[in-house]
Parts: structure tokens; C-alpha cells; sequence
């Protein structure tokens, strides 16, 4: 079943970590009826301290909290951290923690980013708690309000009542999820949806943004950090730009977190080039955002449009038409490319066999992975 498109939201973009943190550890501040939070990245330090600190009084207020976070991005998380969320009240559950089971089993994470507070408003974006996030990683997040908020709280719910999602083994008060309270509407509000993706079995973030592509009459503007695409989405891309489409890409530079992850990406920029498209390598720091823009549509979340992340992960973006939002996205584009270097198809044609050699060697090993599907 195709997501539902909702109308009389609000959506509010937030770029950089000192609009949304600020943001979304005030909502929590305010909460007075519940905070559903899930993340995927959960590590010991200064920014799970403040999100932790945050959490633990709201709770102290009579407010539930239930904070739901992937087995595997939460092992940097100290055991004495989770003992102190679990001792204040707060309600702790893993995704899929590893174990002797399958290897895809153990593969598959839940990436998503989830806050929702009370009902009324939520935030998602490609953030997590670790403390790349304060000072060296560059990620963006959006506020939702309106109608669409209910079903960003549907996606968490699921999640929390499922039999992948497990306590911890120290937790010793369980209580029940707190009903569920209505969204407000906003009669000046923008349409929006949220498109899930449960690994191979579903993906519909992947279909959408095809489909968006497909549709195009101006321009494709995309942002991911780990950009492996799908053989669909780069010949996708490739015909877009083809038939006249303002097709971009805004990638990670020199500064990154899984620099083979780069090199086995850099593989598909001689095709893409040559067909029209533009590729921008961010230079101020490592860009962790995920976001697109076609047109005045606009999509962001947890996705990577990588084929990794299609194939094993849990994912979530907010798809909205408007615009306002549309204008705003454009323009915080517009300032990354220039604050990027563009490259170009002579240079990159004439490259060093040095870069060929990793984007080979890279490459094949991507390929190796990938045949554990």
C-alpha cells in the first residue's frame, strides 16, 4: 500500500546541529504527556549526556519516556549510561541486538531517527548521538507538525511492539506505551508523507525517488554521504541529465568517515559525468545530511540511497510538497555547492592510476559485500 499523503502540516528545515539540537532537546524539555525517541547511532560522551540528561528529567516530571535504539549503533553506549537512563525510568529497548543467528539477521539495523513529543511534533533527519555531531560532522534535521506526526509516532510504535525490539536485560520496571494523542492540524499547512523502507521486502523510499526522478522537469538536486548507488538509480540519474534535467549531486570531500566507502563511490563518477551530471565534493567538513530536491518536492531522513542501506536497514523520510520548504531547500544547496568543488569531467577523466587503483580495489570489495544479499 502506497504511504498516505497528509495534509495542514508544517514542516520547519534546521540545518546544522545548532538549530536542531537546540530544537529538539527544548521539545523534550516541554514534553508533558510523552517523548518517543529511536536512533540508530548512540555513543558515550558530551551529546548522549545531554540527551540522556534531558530524558531522565523528563521523566522526573511524570512524563514516559521510551527511547528505542539499534542493537548494533549503541554498543559505544557505556553500560553505567544505560544503568543510569534505566535507574531514572526511562524505557530502554534494542533493535535486533547481535547474536548467533543468521548473518543477515545480524545485518539488518534499524537506521532510522525518530523523535516525537506528545503527539504534536516530531523531528527526523540523519542525526544520532555521538559527538560528531557537535563539532565535525554536518547533518540537517526537519520539524514536523500537523497530521503526519501520528504516523512518524505509528512507525516507532510498531517498532517498540515488536519482537526485534528487546529490553534490557537490566531493565526491571516495564510499562506499557502511553496512549497515543491526536496531531493538531494547521489550515496554512503543506502536504507531506512518510515513506518507510523495511530492507528488501519493502522500499518504498527507493520507488519514490525513481518515480521523482522520472518526473523531473527542472532539476534533481541529491545529498548523501555514502554515495554506492543502485545500477537503477545511476541509470536513473544519468537519463535525467540526459534529457535536460538539472541533475546535481552533493557529496563528501576529502574529510570522511569511511573513506573506501569514497573511493568505491568515485568509481561511477566518469559515467555520470560524461552523461551530464554534476557531482560537488563538500569541502568544510564530513556531510553526513541526506536530503533531495526535485523540483518542489523535497525528501529528508535516514536514507542513504546507498545499496546497503536499501537492501538491510529499517529507514524513514519525510516527503514534503511545498514550495516554501522547496526554496529554503534550494538555497541551503545552493551554499553547500559553494562551498564545494565541482569536478570536472576533463580533470577527472585524466585522474592518477593511483585514484584508479582504490577506486578498483574499493570497488571490488563493495562487490564482495554485496553478495552476501
Amino acid at each position: 500500500m502506497s504511504p498516505k499523503w497528509r495534509d495542514s502540516n508544517r514542516f520547519t528545515l534546521l540545518p546544522e546541529a545548532s538549530r536542531f539540537l537546540p530544537a529538539m532537546l527544548g521539545a523534550i524539555h516541554h514534553a508533558q504527556h510523552y517523548v518517543l525517541v529511536e536512533l540508530y547511532l548512540m555513543e558515550s560522551g558530551k551529546l548522549a549526556d545531554q540527551v540522556s540528561e534531558a530524558l531522565i528529567k523528563a521523566v522526573k516530571r511524570g512524563v514516559p519516556v521510551c527511547l528505542l535504539l539499534d542493537g548494533f549503533g549503541s554498543m559505544g553506549l557505556a553500560s553505567e549510561d544505560r544503568h543510569r537512563l534505566m535507574q531514572a525510568g526511562v524505557q530502554l529497548r534494542f533493535f535486533n541486538p547481535l547474536g548467533f543467528h543468521s548473518l543477515a539477521r545480524n545485518l539488518s539495523r534499524d537506521h532510522r531517527k525518530i523523535v516525537v513529543v506528545d503527539g504534536e511534533v516530531a523531528f527526523t533527519g540523519g542525526f544520532g548521538a555521538v559527538d560528531e555531531f557537535l563539532d565535525a560532522w554536518y547533518e540537517i534535521a526537519v520539524q514536523v507538525e500537523g497530521p503526519v506526526v501520528a504516523d512518524w509516532e505509528a512507525l516507532f510504535r510498531r517498532l517498540w511492539r515488536s519482537r526485534l525490539a528487546r529490553p534490557d536485560k537490566a531493565q526491571t520496571r516495564i510499562q506499557a506505551l502511553p496512549d497515543q494523542r491526536t496531531s493538531p492540524s494547521y489550515a496554512d499547512g503543506a502536504r507531506g508523507r512518510v515513506v518507510s523502507a523495511r530492507g528488501y521486502r519493502y522500499q518504498a523510499i527507493r520507488y519514490s525517488l525513481h518515480q521523482r526522478i522520472g518526473q523531473a522537469r527542472q532539476r534533481l538536486w541529491l545529498c548523501t554521504p555514502y554515495f554506492v548507488p543502485t545500477f537503477r538509480l545511476r541509470r536513473r540519474l544519468m537519463r535525467a541529465a540526459k534529457r535536460g534535467i538539472d541533475v546535481r549531486l552533493l557529496l563528501p570531500g576529502a574529510q570522511h568517515d569511511h573513506p573506501g566507502v569514497r573511493y568505491a563511490g568515485q568509481r561511477f563518477y566518469h559515467a555520470m559525468l560524461k552523461s551530464g551530471v554534476r557531482i560537488y565534493e563538500f569541502k568544510p567538513s564530513f556531510i553526513h545530511a541526506k536530503f533531495v530536491l526535485a523540483d518542489e518536492w523535497v525528501s529528508i531522513g535516514s536514507c542513504n540511497f546507498d545499496h546497503w542501506n536499501l537492501h538491510w536497514n529499517l529507514e524513514a523520510n519525510q516527503e514534503v510538497d511545498d514550495p516554501r520548504l522547496a526554496q529554503q531547500v534550494c538555497e541551503l544547496f545552493e551554499r553547500h555547492f559553494a562551498a564545494s568543488d565541482e569536478v570536472d569531467a576533463a580533470k577527472w577523466a585524466a585522474r592518477p592510476l593511483r585514484q584508479r587503483a582504490k577506486e578498483w580495489l574499493y570497488g571490488l570489495l563493495d562487490a564482495l559485500v554485496m553478495r552476501l544479499k
